[in-house]
C-alpha cells in the first residue's frame, strides 16, 4: 500500500492509474476506522480496480465548540486496517497541505446545507463540501463511497457534484450497526458504559417509527412523536431534532410516503450522534 501525503503526488498517482485504464474508487474518511469504514472499502474493492482511502481530520467542518481537538486519531491502526482490506493508496495529508496559507475560497450550498444538521452546525457542510471537492480534484476518482448514516451529507455531496459538473459517481452504502442496532461511529468511543447502553434509544426510536409506518400511520407529526417519546425516556439523552423528510430535497414531509427518510440527532451525555431510516 502506498502512503501519500502530498497533493501533487496523489494527483500523479491517480493520473498514472487512470492511464492504465483503472477505475479509481475513493473512500473519504477522518480516520479512527471502524467496521462501517471497512464496509465502504470492501464495496470499493469489489467494484474498482484501484482503491484510495483518504485520512484527514478536516478542521473546517468543526464548529468552534466542537470536538476537533479530541477527535480520535489512530493513524497506525488505520494504516494496518487499510492494508488488511486491500487498499492500494492511503492519502493522508497534513492540514497545511490541504489548505494553503491565505486560502479564502469555499463551497457554499444555499438550501440543502442549511437544513437539519446545518441548522445546528451552520458552517459544517461548508467545510464538508469544500474538502470533498478538493479530494475529488486531487484524487480524481471515478466513484466515491459514503455511508448512509450521514444521510444528509450524501444528499448535499450528490447535489454539489451535479451542480458543479464533477465527473464522480457517489455511491451510498447502507449503515453498519452494532449488535444492539447503534449505528457505528467514531464518536461512539466517547460514550461511558451507561451512556453506551442508553444510546440504543436512537435506533430503537427509528425502529418504532418504521413499525408504525408499516402498520399504516402516515402522519409525520405522529411518527415524530413516537421517536421523541422513546428518546426522552433515557436520562442521558437530549434531543437535537427529529424529522421526516423527502429523500432528495430534505423538505419536511406532512403525509409520509414510502421512501421518505426519518432522521434523528441527539446528545447522549456530551456526545452528539445521528442516525436515520428509510421508510418503506
Amino acid at each position: 500500500m502506498d502512503i501519500i501525503k502530498a497533493r501533487a503526488e496523489m494527483r500523479e498517482y491517480s493520473s498514472r492509474r487512470r492511464a492504465e485504464g483503472k477505475t479509481i474508487g475513493l473512500v473519504p474518511t477522518m480516520g479512527a476506522l471502524h467496521e462501517g469504514h471497512l464496509c465502504l472499502i470492501r464495496s470499493a474493492r469489489r467494484e474498482c480496480g484501484v482503491v484510495v482511502v483518504s485520512l484527514f481530520v478536516n478542521p473546517t467542518q468543526f464548529g468552534p465548540a466542537e470536538d476537533l481537538d479530541k477527535y480520535p486519531r489512530t493513524f497506525d491502526a488505520d494504516c494496518a486496517a487499510c492494508e488488511r482490506s486491500g487498499v492500494d493508496a492511503l492519502f493522508a495529508p497534513a492540514p497545511e497541505e490541504m489548505y494553503r496559507p491565505g486560502a479564502e475560497t469555499c463551497v457554499v450550498q444555499e438550501r440543502l446545507a442549511k437544513m437539519l444538521e446545518g441548522a445546528t452546525r451552520p458552517t459544517h457542510f461548508q467545510g464538508v463540501l469544500t474538502v470533498v471537492l478538493k479530494l475529488f480534484n486531487i484524487a480524481a476518482p471515478h466513484v466515491a463511497y459514503f455511508g448512509q448514516k450521514d444521510y444528509q451529507q450524501t444528499v448535499v455531496i450528490r447535489r454539489m457534484a451535479a451542480d458543479l459538473d464533477v465527473p464522480v459517481d457517489v455511491s451510498v452504502v447502507p449503515t453498519v450497526r452494532e449488535n444492539d442496532g447503534l449505528a457505528m461511529s467514531s464518536r461512539n468511543r466517547y460514550l461511558a458504559p451507561d451512556e453506551r447502553r442508553q444510546a440504543a434509544c436512537i435506533c430503537e426510536a427509528l425502529k418504532q417509527c418504521r413499525e408504525r409506518f408499516a402498520a399504516g400511520e402516515r402522519s409525520a407529526e405522529k411518527l415524530k412523536a413516537v421517536m421523541r417519546r422513546r428518546i426522552d425516556k433515557e436520562p442521558s439523552a437530549r434531543l437535537d431534532y427529529v424529522e421526516i423528510a423527502k429523500p432528495e430535497t430534505l423538505e419536511p414531509a406532512g403525509t409520509v410516503e414510502p421512501g421518505d427518510v426519518a432522521l434523528v440527532a441527539a446528545f447522549i451525555g456530551e456526545t452528539r450522534l445521528i442516525d436515520n431510516a428509510i421508510l418503506d
